[in-house]
């Protein structure tokens, strides 16, 4: 581990590396380029110290480039111990960013490191499941009457924030980046629909056609890896405990049943559900002899993982970060990547081109944050829909696609109400 007052990595040789592979993300994060070259003219972010709890990927090191040209500070660590590129994060650190992160993290270091963010005072937050945001909140409340705001980018911290706003915990406004459209219906959709599958051939390679694959869970997530299953061949069952969405799977050619009937015909199950144990150890009884199990649902908790490991009579890991779990009567079971985030565990997370508009939305929500400072409401919010439109735009332009505009008759028929048939 190479280490300084000002970062902890895994290797600082890797930097050279993880320049090259920033490099690369970046010729494919045009809208995101566009914003920096703004922020590099307007400083919006003049004077802000942004802590951020992120997977330090390739294309979060785009974003945190953007957030340094506004004129920010920023102090870096990741969300999850399995997703940081430890190239990126030497790359990061040769730059000057302030850094604490590498793959394979022990719990300690992953809260030793989430503190050192909280140490470096930040007055905004960027957060990825509300780790950072829980944490400044339940152990160290003297510093929100720093903070304008918090930006929130998955669906599982949007749930935990919705909680606090519930319970009256919540204490500074917090911006739920997950909830634009250029976000949940871009980034959860296309990108873990492709970087699941990706996660699980590059951990396994196995043949996906012919396979029977359960989907746990049929929100953006859900509907975009059900899709791509689907067009590599496999046979995909969806489970739901929300009816309309298992209106909706059923709808789109998907069988859809209880996971008690859908664990005798699996081969592969993924969980993107955001909640707790929905893979249980009554489940794992009646599955087929290597059935193998995957997470694409942030925590690690989706899957219980503990309880496999508290049942099993033995554990080999026969792949990197592939374990071959066997029980007393003798059925094996597969776990990938410690049932964390396959796509970042076994794989480089989301393509740059969809995080390009994920980042857009951090981007702006920092600029929005601080250009309405003290007038945003003490709950979660979302940006105005200007500015997820913006940022359709000019992913638009980045990829070289234009489109009509309303005429003005147009745009008079759609103000009045009068004219009828």
């Amino acid at each position: 581990m190479d280490s300084t007052a000002n970062y902890e990595v895994k290797d600082m040789k890797l930097a050279e590396a993880g320049l090259k592979n920033i490099a690369w993300a970046e010729t494919q994060m045009g809208a995101l380029l566009k914003i920096r070259e703004r922020f590099a003219k307007e400083k919006p972010l003049k004077g802000t110290k942004i802590g951020i709890a992120l997977h330090p990927t390739k294309e979060t090191a785009v974003l945190v480039r953007t957030l340094i040209a506004g004129g920010a500070e920023v102090a870096i660590c990741a969300c999850n111990p399995l997703s940081t590129q430890d190239d990126v994060a030497a790359a990061l650190a040769k730059e000057g960013v302030k850094i604490w992160a590498y793959k394979g993290e022990t719990k300690e270091d992953y809260y030793k490191y989430l503190n050192k963010i909280i140490e470096f005072g930040p007055n905004y937050t960027l957060d990825d499941g509300c780790d950072l945001f829980s944490e400044i909140h339940e152990k160290h409340k003297d510093l929100l009457k720093n903070i304008i705001a918090g930006a929130e980018e998955t669906t599982t911290g949007v749930i935990r924030l919705k909680a606090m706003e519930k319970d009256g915990a919540l204490k500074v406004p917090v911006i739920a980046v997950n909830d634009n459209k250029t976000k949940h219906l871009l980034d959860n959709y296309y990108g873990t629909g492709q970087s699941t599958l990706d996660g699980i051939v590059r951990a396994t390679n196995i043949l996906l056609a012919g396979k029977t694959i359960v989907v746990l869970g049929y929100g953006s997530c859900g509907k975009g890896v059900a899709l791509r299953a689907r067009g590599m061949g496999a046979n995909v069952i969806v489970t739901e405990i929300n009816h309309f969405k298992a209106l909706q799977a059923k709808l789109d050619g998907f069988r859809v049943m209880p996971m008690s009937e859908a664990v005798v015909e699996g081969d592969i199950y993924i969980t993107v559900t955001g909640n707790k144990h929905v893979i249980r150890m009554e489940h794992i009884k009646n599955m087929k002899n290597y059935s193998i199990l995957a997470n694409s649902g942030h925590f690690d908790l989706e899957i219980d993982y503990k309880a496999i490991q508290e049942n099993a009579k033995s554990v080999k890991e026969i792949r990197p970060l592939v374990e071959e779990f066997t029980f007393s009567n003798g059925k094996k079971i597969v776990t990938l990547g410690n049932c964390r985030l396959v796509n970042l565990a076994m794989a480089e997370g989301h393509p740059s081109e969809v995080m390009s508009t994920s980042f857009c939305g951090q981007a702006l929500a920092a600029e929005y944050a601080v250009k309405n400072k003290g007038k945003m409401p003490i709950k979660v919010i979302t940006l105005p829909e200007e500015i997820d439109d913006e940022i359709a735009k000019i992913q638009l332009e980045a990829v070289g696609v234009k489109i009509d505009t309303l005429t003005k008759e147009q745009k008079e028929y759609l103000a009045n109400w009068h004219e009828g048939t």
